[in-house]
C-alpha cells in the first residue's frame, strides 16, 4: 500500500491543500479523558449529516450517556468530501478523534502503519466475532481488528418504475447493451436517464469500478493494485464502456457541478422525479427523501448489469460499509461506545429508523422495506465483493481512480489514459 514516509510527505501536503491549521487539528484527541469534573469526553467524528441518520445517531449518544453518567460524547457530523478532506489532514497532524468514521481498506492501512489507530482484536473479541464476518473484512489488517461495522451494502442502480414505464421499459436491464437501450429509450421520453454528482467525482467512479469487474473480472482489482498496473484491456474496455454512456448524454442538465445530497444535487434530482436513476449505495432512499421529495412506491432497485463477454458476473458486487476505528491511546469508554453501538438494539434501531443494513444478525428481522431487503438479498447471494476502490487502495491511488474517471466523464482523457494515469499513481506509491 505504500511506503509510510512517502504516504505520511502526502497526507502533510494534503492538509495544506485542506486549508486546516495544527492549531485547529490539535484539538482532536489525547485530552479526552479526565478533567476537573471527573467526565471523560468523546470526540466522535461522523458522517450522518442527512435526515433521518443524523438526529438517530445523535439519540444513541444520548442514550450512552444516560446508561454512562461520567460520559460526554462531542459529535462532530461532516459531509462526506469535508469529512475525507479534514481526516486526511488530521492523519497528517498524528492526531485523531477518539472515534472516527471508516471504510477500512487501505486508508485505514495507512493510518494503521502510521501508528495512529487503536489495536482493537482484544478489546472487542468477548462481542466483535458474533458480528456478520462480510462486514468485519474492511477493517481486519493482518489478522488483527482495527474497526468495528455499523453498516453494509452494495452499490446498485436505484430507479423510478413510473418513468420507466413512461418510456417503455418494461423490466431494469440485466445487460450493458440493454441498459444503455433503457438509456435511449428515456431519452427518446423525454426523459433525464441518469443522475450524477460530477462535482464530487467519487459517483461516477463507481460506474467505472463496476464495469472494471464486469469486464475484467472482480480478481483483475486486485491483482492490478498489487502489480501497479492497471493499463490491461480489461481495463481500457471499462473506460470504453462508459465513454458509450457519456457518448449518450444520460446526466441531468449542470451535472459536472452537481453536489451529491445537496437541493439541487443528485439525490434530489432522482427523489424529486426529475432523473429515472442513480448508480448509489443502500443509503440512497433515505437521501432521496432527504434532499428531495423521495419516490416511496415508485423506487426500485437492480444490480448492476453483466457486460456481454466479460469475465465478470452480476453476482460479483461492489460496495462496502460504514465502522468506527479509534485513535491509538483512546479510552476505554471510546470501547464502550463502540459495543453498544454494535449490540442487537442499537442496530435494530438503526434498521427500523435509518434503513442500514444490520450486520448484527439479531436485527435482521428489522428490514422491513422492500427495497432494503433487495439489496441484501443480493448480498447473502454474492459471489464476489469488491470494496470502494477510493478506500481498497491507498489514498492517492483512490483519489487518482476518482479524479481520472471524472476526466473521462468530462470528455477530458479517453479510456486507454485514465488506465496509465491510475497505473502512474499506483507505482508512484511503490
Amino acid at each position: 500500500m505504500g511506503d509510510p514516509a512517502f504516504s505520511r510527505r502526502g497526507f502533510l501536503a494534503a492538509s495544506a491543500a485542506a486549508g486546516l491549521s495544527m492549531t485547529a487539528l490539535s484539538a482532536c484527541g489525547g485530552d479526552s479523558d479526565g478533567g476537573s469534573s471527573g467526565t471523560t469526553t468523546i470526540e466522535w467524528w461522523n458522517i450522518s449529516t442527512t435526515q433521518p441518520a443524523k438526529g438517530v445517531w445523535a439519540g444513541l449518544a444520548k442514550q450512552f450517556e444516560a446508561q454512562n453518567p461520567n460520559v460526554k460524547i462531542k459529535i462532530v457530523q461532516l459531509e462526506n468530501d469535508a469529512y475525507k478532506s479534514k481526516m486526511t489532514a488530521l492523519t497528517a497532524s498524528g492526531k485523531l478523534p477518539d472515534i472516527f468514521h471508516t471504510w477500512g481498506g487501505g486508508v485505514l492501512k495507512q493510518q494503521v502503519d502510521a501508528g495512529l489507530v487503536e489495536d482493537l482484536t482484544d478489546r472487542t473479541k468477548d462481542w466483535g466475532e458474533s458480528l456478520l464476518s462480510v462486514a468485519r473484512e474492511p477493517y481486519l489488517l493482518d489478522d488483527k481488528v482495527y474497526g468495528v461495522p455499523f453498516d453494509i451494502g452494495m452499490i446498485g442502480f436505484w430507479y423510478n418504475k413510473a418513468l420507466f414505464k413512461q418510456a417503455g421499459v418494461s423490466a431494469p436491464p440485466t445487460t450493458w447493451s440493454g441498459f444503455l437501450d433503457a438509456v435511449r429509450k428515456l431519452k427518446a421520453a423525454k426523459i433525464t436517464p441518469l443522475a450524477l454528482a460530477g462535482k464530487e467525482k467519487w459517483p461516477g467512479m463507481y460506474y467505472w469500478a463496476y464495469l472494471a469487474m464486469r469486464t475484467a473480472g472482480i480478481d483483475a482489482l486486485q491483482k492490478a493494485g498489487d502489480a501497479k498496473d492497471f493499463t490491461g484491456d480489461g481495463f481500457v474496455q471499462a473506460g470504453q464502456h462508459l465513454q458509450d454512456l457519456v457518448d449518450l448524454q444520460p446526466f441531468q442538465k449542470g451535472f459536472l457541478g452537481a453536489a451529491y445530497n445537496s437541493p439541487t444535487g443528485q439525490a434530489a434530482t432522482v427523489g424529486n422525479g426529475k432523473a429515472a436513476m442513480e448508480l448509489m449505495g443502500q443509503w440512497a432512499p433515505a437521501v432521496e427523501a432527504d434532499a428531495g421529495k423521495g419516490l416511496g412506491a415508485d423506487l426500485g432497485f437492480f444490480p448492476f448489469p453483466a457486460v456481454d463477454g466479460g469475465k465478470g458476473v452480476i453476482t460479483e458486487v461492489f460496495g462496502g460499509g460504514g465502522g468506527h476505528a479509534l485513535r491509538k491511546g483512546a479510552p476505554q469508554a471510546a470501547v464502550d461506545f463502540l459495543k453498544f453501538f454494535a449490540s442487537a438494539a442499537t442496530d435494530t434501531e438503526l434498521v427500523k429508523k435509518t434503513g442500514v443494513l444490520p450486520v448484527v444478525p439479531a436485527a435482521e428481522s428489522a428490514i422491513t422495506d422492500p427495497n432494503i431487503k433487495a439489496v441484501q438479498a443480493q448480498l447473502k447471494a454474492a459471489t464476489g465483493f469488491q470494496l470502494y476502490l477510493d478506500q481498497a487502495y491507498a489514498p492517492a491511488l483512490g483519489q487518482e481512480v476518482n479524479d481520472s474517471v471524472a476526466a473521462l466523464i468530462a470528455g477530458s482523457k479517453s479510456p486507454q489514459q485514465v488506465t496509465e494515469s491510475i497505473t502512474k499513481v499506483a507505482k508512484e506509491e511503490q
